[in-house]
């Protein structure tokens, strides 16, 4: 990852973790951070654990991407970072982003969980940012382990130490479910999972939602909230869906990363020929180029039954982000977006697809004669 970027990077138990440890280094706390409204609620949590205020962004309702053109002036003032989203590999305009950043004095962080590979203005995506978080779960597929990228090597020291202060140990017990989740694997976020994928996920307690979003039990966020920043307190919700999100790693989970980590260029290549196959159909939104996506959002005008067509050829619909997090959680956890219906028309219409299922995924959206829709703006919408 260094030689990728040409920057320091710390290897991190998870992508959650390294967000968690940037945000508390790079923000102040009480801070309020822009960040995208269609997102894992995971993320959400994590702001909140560091003491931070969720300010929701508008949306260009195209590819989910953040549109700093819409940020009114009023909601630039005051807020202590900015942190991208890159959903699905679509970036965020990081450099519109990085410039306004510097003219506020703030930092830039970027989530780049779904974005290995990606590229905005001809550079990598997370060499913008004063930091950026990677995950090893996505493209890669390791189910564990993430990288903290930094502008400034002197610094990887201290967030070293910030990091291990955080660790958990390693378990035997740990490791065998880290072993066994592979089998297990169908599509946690998906509206529909396979039977026997659900049973043995709840059997080594890798299943903690039975929605797209988790159940936010705002009584217990409160308390959370008055009892201060710090993982403890919000661990119930950061740990959703990666119960060992800050274990000390042991040598199968580092092995197998390692192993997978080597094929990363190969993936890549296949994620960018699935994605430019996706990306000629008609679902397919206005685009300008070609990257090597995690998913290509489909926009559909039935999702719900492109999920169910999918679920039918044992294709489970994963990271669906509806609704977006201001309609989730209210305005008591996290400051609206001043333009929600961009946010809100593109959590209910996206429909991410796997580039490497492009030909599954193909047909069975022409076989149930799936209806494309346009982003609000275009030709008859």
């Amino acid at each position: 990852m260094r030689r990728r970027l040409g920057r320091e990077c710390l290897y991190m138990p998870s992508c959650r973790l390294g967000l968690y440890v940037a945000l508390r280094h790079w923000c102040p706390p009480g801070g309020r951070v822009l960040m995208s409204p269609v997102n894992d609620d995971v993320i959400m949590f994590v702001v909140l654990a560091a003491g931070l205020r969720p300010v929701q962004a508008p949306l260009n309702a195209r590819d989910g991407s953040i549109d700093p053109a819409a940020v009114p002036e009023s909601g630039w003032r005051g807020l202590s970072a900015v942190l991208t989203t890159n959903l699905y590999g679509n970036p965020d305009p990081a450099p519109e982003l990085r410039a306004r950043c510097d003219a506020l004095g703030i930092p830039l962080i970027e989530d780049a969980a779904h974005a290995i590979g990606g590229e905005v203005a001809g550079r990598a995506v997370g060499t913008f940012g004063d930091a950026a978080v990677f995950s090893l779960s996505k493209h890669v597929g390791a189910k564990t382990g993430g990288f903290l990228a930094m502008a400034d090597p002197a610094l990887r020291t201290e967030l070293a130490a910030a990091r291990d202060a955080l660790l958990e140990p390693s378990a035997l017990t740990a490791e065998l479910a880290y072993a066994l989740r592979p089998y297990a694997e169908a599509g946690v976020r998906g509206l529909r999972l396979v039977r026997a994928a659900r049973r043995l996920l709840r059997a080594v307690g890798a299943e903690e939602r039975r929605d797209i979003r988790m159940e936010l039990r705002p009584g217990e966020l409160k308390e959370a909230l008055a009892a201060g920043p710090g993982l403890r307190g919000f661990d119930s919700w950061v740990r959703v869906d990666m119960r060992r999100y800050r274990i000390t790693p042991g040598r199968l989970r580092l092995r197998r990363t390692e192993r997978l980590l080597s094929g990363l260029d190969p993936l890549l290549a296949a994620h960018r020929a699935g994605t430019e196959r996706l990306l000629a159909t008609r679902w397919a939104a206005p685009g300008d180029g070609v990257q090597p996506l995690f998913r290509v959002p489909l926009l559909i005008a039935d999702r719900d039954a492109a999920v169910a067509a999918l679920a039918r050829r044992r294709i489970a619909t994963g990271y669906l982000y509806d609704p977006p997090l201001d309609v989730y959680a209210g305005d008591v956890f996290t400051d609206a977006s001043p333009h929600p219906a961009p946010a809100a028309w593109f959590a209910r219409h996206a429909l991410p697809a796997d580039p490497l299922r492009a030909g599954q995924v193909i047909a069975a959206l022409d076989e149930l004669g799936a209806r494309p829709v346009l982003p609000p703006g275009h030709d008859g919408d």
